[in-house]
């Protein structure tokens, strides 16, 4: 089995309906003026950009986690962009659809936030 990296992902409700729409395999293709599709390295950082910036945008926020084959990953150095939590990957947009034949598994919504304060843990 190959080795894999473990990837999280905070996700608007349009892009996760685009994800489900894939059977949770795949993620949707960038958005012009979206040149690099951006997951983040720990569930943390995740939480803290679908909580706070997601939800004040469109109501809805979730984290997602995945895993990608790890020669892959390794492609593209860990990016820091705030405190030491703030930890990301840049991907280009045209590398996107060799980062979805890279993920191992499914795509995983592993916590929810909406803009009334409900949290769903685990759904």
């Amino acid at each position: 089995m190959d080795e894999t990296t473990l990837m999280f992902r905070p996700t608007g409700a349009r892009e996760l309906a685009l994800v489900k729409e894939s059977g949770y395999r795949r993620w949707p293709p960038r958005l012009p003026g979206q040149p690099i599709f951006y997951p983040v390295t720990n569930q943390a950082y995740a939480t803290q950009i679908a909580r706070d910036w997601n939800v004040k945008e469109t109501g809805y926020g979730c984290v997602t986690q995945f895993r990608v084959r790890k020669a892959f990953a390794d492609r593209y150095p860990i990016q820091r962009v705030g405190g030491a939590a703030h930890t990301e990957w840049w991907i280009p947009a045209e590398d996107l659809d060799e980062l979805n034949c890279a993920i191992v598994g499914l795509i995983e919504v592993i916590e929810e936030f909406t803009r009334a304060g409900n949290t769903i843990a685990n759904p």
